[in-house]
């Protein structure tokens, strides 16, 4: 919770969803700990019936303002389903017995522009909080939230109670290595500078604004400060859908969010599409965890301009792309894509016809520290510079090194030559290193590399003295809020 106590609004029909309690396992997996318990948190809001229920029993009822839709997980769960618009403020309380449904696209707040100083007319903010250790699912692949321009969401659990937004199959005790595109994921659009403009405008401009992938909310604006709250500590399984034709929802979408955002400790796990994807914007991250994606895990577009630092990649073994896509794809030099990753062990997938761990085209800039790439794929390079206007654009990489049978791709635009230039103009890169990771735990190898300051290249990052996202056996701040990380963990 923000601290504030929040008063519940709710605008528009409630639509009723039939759940009948279906087979399977009467509890979810948990984050490494085994059979779900059902969730704690208090009792039941007064005028809401019955008190805490007992340990493996479902609420009587739902909290105020949520429908109640019935039974899940084998009768053992109250599936009490947002509104699927919110105005105004609306607390999800953790209590036990309870999950929470979404059911279809769920609006947080009416689009107010792209300029905060001058709303526009009528529409209304919304804010959505979410308490710790609550668990929300989505039945199908349109079933998203979608936090709009000027808008917030407080999703904030704990290292040792995370919220768990998943699956309607997930809560009724499915997963497994290749279950994925369970539903929609989770869309937050900002007013922060993008690159898609107007003919004739060039950014960053209040004008360059453009509509998301899922083809509903519009995003951006002139405002790289812009504030969309808070996520800390989630989980999002088993996300991702094509809405339409060549037009996805990913596991996070940003669209134009602001570096008032804050994003920390997150975790994506086998998205159908990207784990997180970036649409132009200035939103930073710090402790992200993609494991599973099926496309891209980090995929950044339209004049992305923030940075990542500590974070895991693990593509599974039946299934991904590439770890990295960054593009600048249309848009105009002033405000190309500058992608900054730092503290970073990216670990390709082993499937035949896997892209490359890391592909930069169409004009894309960017900085990366302190990176480990590692493919066991034969066919599999570490980098891909594809495009001359790339090589331009002049990225480059500091203290990063490579674990592929091949090291640069050979393109016909870009050889691999021209591609190990552009590598070698950074410090302390090694294209031949030879990986002694522990999953993704830094070995002897790893440990001995010289790293670079992240904090002197960009503010935001701290100043670290290893290279890669875990620096040994005893940095462990991706424990205990994720999941199928650990030996004998699932999600």
């Amino acid at each position: 919770m923000t601290g504030v106590k929040l008063k519940l609004i709710l605008v528009g029909s409630l639509s009723a969803l039939a759940l009948a309690g279906c087979g399977g396992a009467d509890n979810v997996a948990s984050p490494g700990e085994g059979a779900f318990p059902p969730s704690g948190g208090g009792t039941t809001p007064p005028g809401n019936g019955g008190g805490t229920p007992q340990p493996g029993q479902p609420a009587a009822d739902c909290p105020t303002g949520f429908s109640n839709v019935g039974l899940v997980a084998n009768g053992t769960l109250r599936a009490c389903q947002l509104p699927t618009l919110i105005l105004g403020n609306l607390v999800v309380p953790n209590r036990a017995g309870t999950v929470y449904a979404i059911s279809g696209r769920t609006d947080v707040g009416q689009d107010r522009g792209a300029d905060p100083n001058n709303p526009i007319a009528g529409a209304q903010q919304g804010i959505l909080t979410i308490e710790p250790g609550v668990r929300l699912f989505g039945s199908g692949g349109l079933d998203y939230l979608n936090i709009v321009r000027g808008s917030q969401i407080f999703a904030e659990g704990t290292a040792t109670n995370p919220i768990i937004f998943t699956s309607r199959s997930n809560i009724d005790g499915a997963s497994g290595a290749d279950l994925i595109g369970q539903w929609g994921g989770i869309v937050i659009s900002g007013r922060a500078p993008i690159a898609s403009c107007p003919a004739g405008t060039t950014p960053p401009n209040i004008n360059c604004v453009a509509t998301f992938e899922g083809g509903v909310s519009l995003y951006g604006g002139n405002s790289p400060t812009d504030n969309s709250g808070r996520l800390r500590y989630i989980q999002v399984r088993y996300p991702g859908f094509e809405v339409q034709p060549n037009r996805e929802l990913n596991g996070i979408t940003f669209n134009g969010v602001g570096s008032g955002t804050t994003v920390e400790y997150v975790q994506v796990h086998n998205s159908s599409d990207d784990g997180i994807e970036f649409f132009g914007g200035t939103v930073n991250a710090k402790r992200v965890v993609i494991t599973g994606a099926d496309d891209d895990s980090i995929d950044t577009d339209e004049g992305w301009r923030g940075g990542i630092q500590y974070l895991i990649v693990r593509q599974r073994a039946n299934g991904g792309d590439r770890a990295f896509e960054m593009s600048s794809a249309g848009v105009q030099a002033s405000l190309n894509s500058q992608p900054k990753i730092a503290n970073y062990t990216a670990i390709g997938s082993t499937r035949t016809g896997a892209g490359d761990v890391q592909i930069l085209n169409t004009g894309t800039g960017g900085r990366f520290i302190n990176g480990i790439h590692v493919s066991t794929n034969p066919t599999t390079a570490c980098l891909d510079v594809d495009d001359t206007s790339t090589v331009a654009a002049a990225p480059r990489w500091d203290s990063v090194v490579f674990a592929c049978a091949i090291a640069f791709r050979e393109d016909t635009n870009v050889t691999a030559a021209q591609v190990a230039t552009l590598f070698n103009a950074g410090a302390n890169n090694s294209s031949t290193h030879t990986s002694t990771l522990s999953g993704f735990v830094n070995g002897s190898n790893e440990m001995g590399r010289v790293a670079t300051n992240p904090q002197a290249i960009y503010a935001f990052f701290d100043n670290v003295t290893y290279i890669g996202a875990v620096r040994d056996a005893s940095d462990t701040w991706w424990q205990g809020w994720t999941c199928g990380l650990s030996a004998g963990s699932s999600c």
